[in-house]
């Protein structure tokens, strides 16, 4: 029965002696186990069906199209929330935290299919202006070209270093939507979690001495209270970098965009047990990397914490 989640193909139920012996499936599992991790040691993960190339270079191919987008879309969801956090803690029950707290909650209260689907349907249905996937058609089949040279597999980069100004436009009027997409909805977790924080650092005792010192608001927000207020800002943004990294998968399928969460939930709805295995592998250890990071940032950030 395990054998035949190898099968995708009725034709192929002759192999199935061929796959028993080839994955060990008459094994004990504490025996497929360590032959599985032997083979991960050695940088194989095995045969993805549904990309029809070694797990391995499958990641390869489609990670750096989801670590483009979820660079650009960290580095919205970072400056607007921590902006709109900081300022709408500040301006407690002023117009400007009256306005992030319906953003907060419009954000969060909408699913992203739903607002990707707007934003695609204005933009690109209406307007024309920004397309979805990744590439248009002519800058595909340049990408494939022997007068491109693909050197990080990030298209804005490799646009830059081919100078191909052309590609470099065309690559981010594709991001545009799905970046914009991302950064409003996560943006409405970080704005909340900023502001929360940010009005427990103004209430310290510290706060209010300096701010009676006639120390400048703006100094004391900046200076004193922000830094202090980003521990749990910290703690949340790489649990949501982490999870951009391991694909949006709504957002990716939503925007035709070829990234590495798309691909994983192909490979998950055929059975591909390779890949899935593969795909869950990188994610937890990229969420093990992204929790160091964070530990790493406490330090720089609160002179009160040290790394032992």
């Amino acid at each position: 029965m395990r054998a035949s989640l190898y099968i995708h193909d009725p034709k192929q139920l002759g192999a199935i002696p061929e796959i028993i012996r080839k994955y060990h499936l008459d094994q004990p599992v504490y025996v497929q186990y360590w032959d599985w991790l032997a083979q991960v040691l050695h940088g194989d993960l095995g045969w993805s069906e549904t990309a029809r190339e070694p797990v391995a270079d499958a990641i390869k191919g489609y990670f750096p199209a989801t670590f483009e987008l979820a660079v650009l879309a960290f580095v919205g969801i970072l400056a607007f929330g921590i902006w709109l956090g900081t300022t709408s803690a500040v301006h407690k029950d002023q117009i400007i935290d009256h306005l992030s707290r319906v953003t907060s909650i419009s954000g969060n209260s909408m699913p992203t299919f739903v607002w990707g689907l707007i934003l695609l349907m204005l933009f690109y249905g209406a307007l024309g202006w920004f397309p979805p996937g990744r590439l248009s058609l002519d800058a595909d089949q340049f990408v494939h070209t022997a007068r491109f040279h693909t050197y990080t597999g990030l298209m804005t980069i490799d646009a830059v270093l081919n100078r191909q100004w052309w590609l470099l436009w065309d690559a981010l009027k594709h991001l545009v939507l799905p970046v914009a997409t991302l950064t409003y909805y996560l943006t409405a977790v970080l704005v909340r979690i900023t502001r929360s924080s940010m009005l427990d650092t103004l209430r310290t005792d510290y706060v209010r001495t300096a701010l009676a010192k006639g120390l400048a608001q703006r100094v004391v927000v900046d200076k004193h209270a922000r830094r202090n207020a980003l521990i749990p800002v910290i703690t949340l943004g790489s649990l949501l970098f982490v999870g951009l990294l391991s694909g949006v998968v709504i957002t990716e399928t939503v925007f035709n965009y070829p990234g590495i969460g798309r691909w994983g939930v192909s490979a998950s709805q055929q059975l591909d047990i390779p890949a899935v295995t593969g795909f869950a592998l990188i994610f937890a250890g990229l969420l093990v990397i992204g929790n160091l990071c964070a530990d790493v940032l406490y330090a720089l950030v609160d002179p009160r914490i040290r790394l032992q």
